[in-house]
């Protein structure tokens, strides 16, 4: 990336659940982990992230000239001149709605805040408080959330929300959430952020082998994912007219996740055209984006044990099916893409941020 576009970027700041963690659940008293291998398999070591390698926030720190991986809040081996340019305080499991959280006592998105809070405090004393300011001004912030609250929540039927809610008076509350929350950062100084919208969430393996008698993806579950995801870009463009320097991208990750189903041949194309155009925008140095010209063979299991419905735990070294080429797959377990399919949603994402962010 060309040094004047690097230079408008401080830091990656993420907040959400498990598709952007970094390793903060490794120091909670959660069963869901992934500090142990196979994940981190194609990274050189099980860092907590749920994937064989990195992570889509990862990638954008790469590419915007910061560190290749975004550090989590909670991992002792950081400190905070390493969370000056970038922190992770996302938490797998959790959701929009605080009763998510408690099904596997995870970090709720509250105390995610509380953290930033804290995190600022700590980088005042570590910076300066012109410099500090600066920092959290001029951050990128990074937000993936949502699928744990209908997937683990809502339609597990655990929480007593079911009862509360229809499923589109729950899609109304989550998106109340998602409000609340970008205001509450907002008035701690976050000023870019782009919020990834629900992914086609009846198309995880899991959902698919829940769906056997049927087969294919559960269609009723995409169907709420585009519900929400319209309110939820509804509720962005009124928040940012409603809220002074505050630019949100919503970023459409159902779309790119369905083409990449629908046409898992394509990836190769669709890298090497991001690399082109993200290049021309920016002067990003092609290997960074432009890694592999191979698409995908399989998209509807995980490349961990059998794929159907293994994730943390049962994703474990001891499992003899696990495949030997995590590139062939969009999922590594049942529920998280590859690092492959990861670096191509941090690529699309880029892009959007340059466009509406970043400019």
């Amino acid at each position: 990336m060309s040094s004047s576009t690097a230079a408008l970027v401080t830091a990656v700041i993420v907040f959400g659940d498990s598709t952007v963690d970094t390793g903060n659940n490794n120091a909670v008293a959660t069963m869901l982990k992934s500090n142990f291998p196979p994940y981190g398999r194609d990274l050189g070591a099980a860092t907590g992230r749920f994937c064989n390698g990195r992570l889509p926030p990862d990638f954008m720190s790469e590419a915007l000239g910061l560190p290749p991986l975004v550090p989590a809040y909670l991992d002792p081996a950081y400190g905070i001149a390493d969370f000056a340019r970038g922190v992770c305080f996302a938490s797998a499991g959790t959701g929009l709605d605080n009763a998510t959280a408690g099904v596997l006592a995870v970090i709720p998105l509250w105390k995610e805040v509380e953290y930033f809070k804290e995190y600022q405090r700590r980088l005042r004393r570590h910076a300066g408080r012109a410099a500090a300011r600066r920092i959290v001004r001029d951050a990128l912030y990074v937000v993936s959330i949502g699928t744990n609250d209908f997937l683990e929540n809502y339609f597990l039927l655990v929480t007593g929300r079911f009862k509360q809610f229809t499923v589109g008076e729950f899609e109304d509350f989550l998106v109340a959430q998602a409000a609340g929350f970008l205001a509450a950062i907002h008035r701690l100084g976050a000023r870019r952020v782009a919020f990834a919208g629900l992914s086609a969430i009846g198309c995880l393996p899991l959902e698919r082998t829940l769906n056997a008698l049927r087969g294919g993806c559960v269609e009723e579950y995409n169907q709420v994912a585009r519900d929400y995801n319209v309110k939820l870009n509804a509720m962005i463009a009124g928040l940012q007219s409603s809220l002074p320097g505050l630019k949100i991208a919503y970023v459409p990750v159902y779309d790119d996740m369905l083409n990449l189903i629908n046409n898992p041949s394509t990836l190769g194309e669709l890298y090497i055209f991001g690399a082109v155009l993200f290049s021309f925008f920016t002067g990003l140095l092609s290997q960074i984006i432009c890694f592999t010209y191979a698409g995908l063979e399989n998209v509807e299991q995980g490349c961990c044990a059998t794929g159907m419905f293994e994730m943390s735990y049962l994703c474990n070294e001891k499992n003899p099916l696990t495949c030997p080429d995590a590139d062939k797959y969009f999922f590594w377990d049942s529920f998280h893409p590859t690092e492959k399919v990861n670096r191509f949603f941090a690529n699309s994402t880029l892009q959007i941020c340059l466009r509406e962010l970043l400019s």
